[in-house]
C-alpha cells in the first residue's frame, strides 16, 4: 500500500510538499506513517504559529514606533517654521514670574477634525532653528507702585512676537499674559492696576486676539494643572490607543453616568519644588472624593460635548516647602531654640567661630552664618544625613489623621503599582547636580550617595568641585545646602506625601525628549481647546 502526505493548505502556494514512505521496510510502515504525520502536522502548526507572531510584533512594534517617533517629533523638530503656510494658527503665553517675564510663542496647523485627538501644538522656531523665546527683568510685581510703566516694561517682548507671527495672523492670534508667583503675593488693589495698564494698552499698540481674561494672576492651582497638562501632553498621553501592550486605565466621566466607561493611556503625576513652594499634582478616579479647592476638572478636547478627555486632577500647592523656604526655617528654627538654650544654660554656642552649633545639615567641616535681629550665628557642619532627616520631620507638619500630606492637607490614595511620577526642579537639581544620579528615582542608592555625600569632608567637596566634577551649573550655594536639600526633598516624598521607600516609578527630570517642559505649553492648549480657529 503507498501512502502520500499533501501539505498545502493555509500555507503560501510555494510550501507545497509531499511525503511517500516507499522503499521502507514493510515493519517500519505504520509506525513511520504515525511519526511523519505527527511531525508535519506539528511542524505546520509552530510555522504557522511563528508566522503569526513575527506578523504582529512586526506591525505592532512598527505601529508603536510610529507613535513614538510622532511624540518624540512634537516636541525635538527643529525645523524652522514655515510662516508661508496659511494652515498655520499661532498663540503667545508671557509667564511673569518672580524674577522676570518670559514669552513663549507657539503654533500649530488646522485641528484634523477628529474628536480623539488634540491641537499638534509646537513651540515656533525662527529661521536660525531657535525656539521663539525671549525674557526680560525684573518681574512684573517691580511695578506694584509704578504700574502706568507696566505696558512699556512688557512692550519689547510683544515687538518681539510680533516680528515672528506673520502680520495677516496677528488678528487671530491669542495673547495670554499669566502671572504667577511674584504677584500672587501683592495687594489685590495693586495687582489690578497692573492688569488694568496691559489691558488699556496692548490693543492700542498691536493687534492680538487680545481680551481682559486674557491677563490674570493664575492661582498654584492653575499653574499645576497647566505643568500636569504640558507633561503629559508632550508624552503623548493624551492620545487614544488600542494597543493592549499600552498601559491603559477605565475612566467614569463625572455627569456621564449613562454612557460606558472609557479606556485611555494612563497619565503620569508631577511633582515641582521650587524656592519657596512644592506641588504635587495627578489624576484621581471619579469615585474619588476631593474638596473642590484641591480638585480640577476640565475638557481638552476640541468639542465641549465630546467627553473623551474630560480629566480630574488632584493639585495641591505648598507654600514655605520649596527648598530654599525650608532652609530659612530650618535656620529660624535654630537660631531660636539655641539662643533658648544658651540663656537657660549660660552657653554662648554659636555665638562664636570657636564654638559654633555642630549642625548635621551640613557636609563636614562646611561652615556657614545665621543673620537675625542683628545677630549672627556661627554654624559648622557635621554632616549627618540620618540626623538632618530626623531634625526636619517636623517641619513636614504632618497629622495623625489618614490620607493626609504636608501640613496635614487631604490627599486622595496613590495607586503606587500603577502609577508614574515625573520629578521637577528641585527633585531634579538634588539628585543630578551633585549625586549625578537624575532620571530612574531609587531610594535606597540615593540614601546611600546621600549619606556618603553629607559625610564627606567640604575640602574634599571645594576640590571636587574645582576640578569640574559636578553638573556645570552647579555652584557652591548648591555644594554647601546640598546635603539639607537631599534631606529634605527625600523626607517631602516619602513622609510628606507617603511614597513607600520601594517606590520604583518617579523619574526626575529637567528636561523631556530633550526639551523644557513649561507650563505655558500646558496654558495654551487649555486655553485654546474651544476657539473657533481651530
Amino acid at each position: 500500500m503507498n501512502f502520500r502526505i499533501s501539505v498545502s493548505c493555509l500555507l503560501p502556494a510555494s510550501w507545497h510538499f509531499s511525503i511517500s514512505p516507499m522503499g521502507c521496510p514493510r515493519i517500519f510502515n505504520t509506525t513511520l506513517r504515525q511519526i511523519v504525520v505527527i511531525g508535519i502536522l506539528a511542524a505546520a502548526v509552530s510555522l504557522l504559529y511563528y508566522s503569526l507572531v513575527v506578523i504582529r510584533n512586526k506591525y505592532g512594534r512598527a505601529s508603536r514606533d510610529k507613535r513614538f517617533h510622532r511624540y518624540l517629533a512634537r516636541v525635538t523638530d527643529t525645523e524652522a517654521t514655515d510662516t508661508n503656510n496659511p494652515n498655520l494658527n499661532y498663540g503667545i503665553v508671557v509667564d511673569c514670574g518672580s524674577s522676570g517675564s518670559r514669552i513663549f510663542v507657539y503654533c500649530w496647523p488646522r485641528h484634523n477634525g477628529n474628536p480623539h485627538d488634540l491641537l499638534d501644538i509646537k513651540q515656533m522656531r525662527d529661521r536660525n532653528r531657535k525656539p521663539v523665546v525671549m525674557k526680560i527683568k525684573p518681574g512684573i510685581s517691580e511695578f506694584a507702585n509704578t504700574p502706568e510703566k507696566v505696558s512699556d516694561y512688557i512692550f519689547p517682548l510683544l515687538r518681539f512676537a510680533a516680528e515672528h507671527v506673520p502680520r495677516a495672523k496677528h488678528k487671530e492670534t491669542p495673547l495670554y499674559i499669566l502671572c504667577t508667583a511674584g504677584m500672587r503675593i501683592l495687594p489685590e488693589s495693586q495687582q489690578k492696576a497692573i492688569l488694568e495698564d496691559l489691558v488699556t494698552d496692548i490693543p492700542v499698540h498691536f493687534d492680538f486676539l487680545f481680551s481682559d481674561s486674557h491677563a490674570e494672576v493664575i492661582s498654584g492651582k492653575q499653574e499645576g494643572v497647566y505643568a500636569w497638562i504640558g507633561i503629559n501632553f508632550v508624552l503623548g498621553r493624551f492620545e487614544h490607543t488600542d494597543d493592549e501592550d499600552e498601559a491603559v486605565v477605565e475612566v467614569h466621566i463625572p455627569g456621564s453616568e449613562n454612557k460606558e466607561a472609557i479606556f485611555r493611556k494612563r497619565t503620569v503625576g508631577i511633582l515641582d519644588m521650587g524656592g519657596v513652594s512644592t506641588q504635587i499634582a495627578y489624576e484621581v478616579p471619579k469615585t474619588e472624593e476631593v474638596a473642590k479647592n484641591l480638585l480640577a476638572e476640565f475638557n481638552l478636547g476640541c468639542d465641549a460635548h465630546q467627553t473623551e478627555h474630560v480629566y480630574r486632577v488632584y493639585v495641591a500647592t505648598f507654600l514655605g516647602f520649596g527648598g530654599n523656604a525650608a532652609r530659612q526655617r530650618y535656620e529660624s528654627s535654630v537660631f531660636s531654640n539655641t539662643v533658648l538654650k544658651n540663656g537657660l544654660l549660660g552657653k554662648q554656642t554659636g555665638m562664636t567661630s570657636d564654638s559654633p552649633y555642630l549642625d548635621p545639615c551640613l557636609p563636614v567641616d562646611a561652615q556657614d552664618e545665621i543673620h537675625q535681629n542683628g545677630q549672627r550665628m556661627y554654624l559648622r557642619g557635621t554632616g549627618d544625613f540620618n540626623l538632618c532627616r530626623e531634625l526636619i520631620q517636623p517641619f513636614m507638619n504632618k497629622t495623625n489623621e489618614t490620607q493626609t500630606s504636608l501640613n496635614g492637607v487631604y490627599q486622595p490614595a496613590v495607586h503606587f503599582q500603577n502609577s508614574e511620577f515625573y520629578g521637577f526642579s528641585e527633585f531634579y537639581y538634588s539628585t543630578e547636580d551633585v549625586l549625578r544620579m537624575g532620571g530612574d528615582y531609587n531610594a535606597a542608592k540615593f540614601i546611600k550617595a546621600a549619606k556618603d555625600y553629607c559625610a564627606t569632608k567640604w575640602s574634599v567637596l571645594r576640590e571636587r568641585f574645582d576640578r569640574g566634577l559636578y553638573a556645570s551649573h552647579a555652584d557652591l550655594h548648591r555644594l554647601k545646602y546640598q546635603c539639607f536639600k537631599s534631606a529634605w526633598v527625600y523626607e517631602v516624598f516619602h513622609s510628606g506625601f507617603s511614597f513607600p521607600a520601594s517606590y520604583s516609578n518617579l523619574k526626575t527630570a529637567l528636561q523631556v525628549y530633550d526639551k523644557e517642559v513649561q507650563w505655558t505649553l500646558g496654558a495654551i492648549l487649555y486655553r485654546t481647546r474651544f476657539l473657533p480657529l481651530r
